[in-house]
């Protein structure tokens, strides 16, 4: 038989059975398709060396007036705001002590020193900065003191533990010396309680309802006993800040990234702002500061409630972010849902925000006084599977549901998936608050990170081409992406590190590894008879920089019947120059694989990209036996 072109069918198909999607591809990772065609990822690098502390969840980026460019970073522990290539810490004060209200006492030759303070507050991983303290008299001096320190342990309500360092970060052991209790003048500065790692079922309101305790109680929800997630939007120059289930902090502009945010409902001006929610949203074209899962304004009108109730919506004042309270010269107010149990997450959409709860969809649009905003139930049985599983694309809004994804641009419509049951199959959805959507609008992509069932932190994606209408997915953790726009590159987070997206073709300076694309099984005649394949004549355009060595293995794979297992038969390794290659393969069953030389010892695929075409392959019949 002479030679025969073949070109897979665009996407990956996993609904089937390998030998049932003949002609497509089955599996991959780190490669996409455009023009229907396979490509290799593109890379990322580090955007600065510097670290941030915690896990980030949440990214945001700004101009302001004067075009300094803003990046900021919630994360289980920190906020934080990038100017340039530092990251600024903001976090919000919790508490200051008065002088004297906290003490030191140490151990001769141990590095942990237990505080003394009445009622804390803390939980442990809190930060604490002191000030005013006296040496303890050896090793642990005054400047040993006067820092930050995150806590280590809490002993009781009135004390907890740290670790003593110096101010590299050293650990320091106290000396016999070392008797002292810091004097009369310490004062201890708390930020906000830190949140957890890890989504607990049966703490807050999640896929399945309100958790367990009474409504609004700090059992079924608290900024503390739950994933810790962080939502935030620009009011001018300003930024709004909020912990979801905790309070509502403004950072501004004009007082530098050397200060802090603050408690939007302290601020001076401040009227009936809510003091706890679940996100925070802006309505650019209106300017209306939106918070969702508000605490509702009492019944003498006087003060917000300090709970949180999961369907209330309030907003504020046209054009003034710190005045909530409704009257009948303002655009101030609230409204309330009733499907569902909770408000899971918003996303601004053209003319409209909106709005998921745990089981529907809805529309809020401004429609001027005197009711401000109209809110319209959209669908329900499309709820929302996790508060960051929406995304705004240029052609719509795409999100996952719990078993689903769904788009939305005037009508909500599911989307047909070729992988819906390798993602569906294989998802720990107790950790779907984990989950979030992302967009790559230059290449008409959105996509999702989510955890595995076998992992409690993302380690998978899954992304949908909605230009040429395909689906891939991959292995790759990144807890928090932002889109290219303020800058070039798009831009994720990962183990500490801000990373720029799709640029180049390596791993932060490192040849890219496993990355593959496989076909489904192919045969001639239905199988009848064994194929014989002998060459193949390679179709690859190489994307090079500075290194010529580039290469990629095509492998064949066969097997006589379905339930088989794959035997690998030869592998090839095929370089720009490369004219064809000889490979040998007998079975009823094929398979090809395409994958990248990933030998780091000699820099392999450094710097190398690559598309797939139309592969020849020498391929004939070669009897029953």
């Amino acid at each position: 038989m002479a030679l025969q072109k073949t070109l897979f069918k665009p996407g990956v198909n996993r609904e089937g059975t390998d030998y049932s999607n003949e002609g497509g591809w089955f599996d991959i990772n780190l490669v996409r398709f455009r023009k229907g065609l396979p490509e290799k990822f593109g890379g990322w690098a580090k955007e600065n060396f510097n670290t941030f502390l915690g896990t980030c969840r949440a990214l945001h980026a700004w101009v302001a007036l004067g075009g300094t460019k803003y990046l900021g970073l919630g994360t289980t522990w920190k906020y934080y705001i990038e100017e340039g290539s530092t990251f600024n810490d903001i976090t919000p004060i919790r508490s200051t002590t008065s002088a004297g209200d906290v003490t030191f006492s140490a151990s001769n030759g141990d590095a942990t020193i237990t505080v003394a303070d009445t009622s804390h507050g803390a939980v442990a991983n809190d930060f604490v900065t002191f000030s005013g303290a006296a040496s303890l008299g050896g090793n642990i001096t005054a400047t040993v003191l006067n820092q930050e320190y995150q806590i280590a342990t809490i002993v009781n309500a009135n004390s907890y533990t740290i670790e003593a360092k110096d101010t590299s970060g050293a650990t320091v052991t106290a000396s016999a010396s070392d008797s002292g209790n810091g004097g009369g003048s310490t004062v201890g500065t708390y930020q906000i309680n830190v949140g957890l790692d890890v989504y607990v079922p049966g703490t807050g309101w999640g896929v399945n309802g309100w958790g367990e305790g009474t409504f609004g109680s700090v059992t079924a929800l608290s900024a503390t006993n739950q994933l810790r997630l962080w939502t935030h939007d620009n009011f001018g120059e300003n930024l709004i800040i909020n912990v979801r289930g905790g309070g509502i902090y403004q950072w501004t502009e004009n007082n530098g990234v050397t200060t802090r945010a603050v408690d939007m409902s302290g601020i001076a001006g401040a009227n009936l702002v809510p003091t706890v929610g679940l996100q925070v949203i802006t309505s650019e074209i209106d300017r209306h500061l939106i918070v969702l899962g508000a605490d509702p304004i009492n019944d003498a009108g006087s003060a917000r409630t300090g709970t949180v109730d999961p369907m209330l919506i309030a907003f504020s004042d046209q054009e003034n972010n710190l005045d909530f309270e409704p009257t009948i010269t303002n655009t101030a107010g609230s409204l309330r849902l009733s499907s569902g149990s909770s408000i899971i997450g918003a996303v601004k959409s053209r003319q409209e925000v909106l709005v998921w709860t745990d089981t529907a969809l809805y529309s809020m649009q401004f429609v001027g006084p005197p009711f401000t905003f109209s809110v319209n139930l959209i669908n329900e049985g499309t709820g929302l599977v996790g508060p960051k599983a929406a995304t705004t694309a240029t052609s719509a809004v795409y999100w996952m549901g719990y078993n689903n994804f769904y788009s939305y641009s005037g009508s909500v419509q599911t989307l047909p998936c070729s992988v819906h049951n390798y993602v569906f199959s294989d998802i720990n959805l107790t950790q779907s608050f984990k989950i979030n959507a992302f967009t790559i609008a230059d290449k008409n992509e959105v996509g999702w990170f989510y955890c595995s069932a076998s992992s409690n932190e993302i380690d998978r994606y899954v992304i949908y081409n909605y230009a040429e209408q395909t689906w891939v997915y991959g292995q790759l953790s990144r807890t928090a992406w932002l889109d290219a726009g303020i800058e070039n590159y798009p831009r994720a987070v990962s183990s500490g590190y801000l990373y720029q997206q799709e640029l180049g073709f390596d791993d932060d300076g490192s040849p890219m590894t496993n990355v593959f694309i496989e076909s489904s099984d192919f045969d001639i005649g239905d199988g009848e008879q064994f194929t014989f394949i002998r060459r193949i004549i390679p179709d690859f355009k190489f994307i090079q920089n500075d290194n010529e060595n580039g290469s990629v293995n095509i492998v064949v794979k066969t097997r006589n019947f379905p339930g088989d297992s794959l035997t690998t038969n030869s592998t090839s390794a095929i370089q720009a120059s490369t004219q064809q290659a000889y490979v040998r393969g007998r079975a009823r069953q094929m398979v090809l694989r395409f994958e990248s030389d990933d030998d780091a010892e000699n820099n392999g695929n450094l710097g190398i990209g690559w598309r797939l075409g139309a592969t020849r392959i020498d391929i004939r019949t070669d009897g029953r036996r």
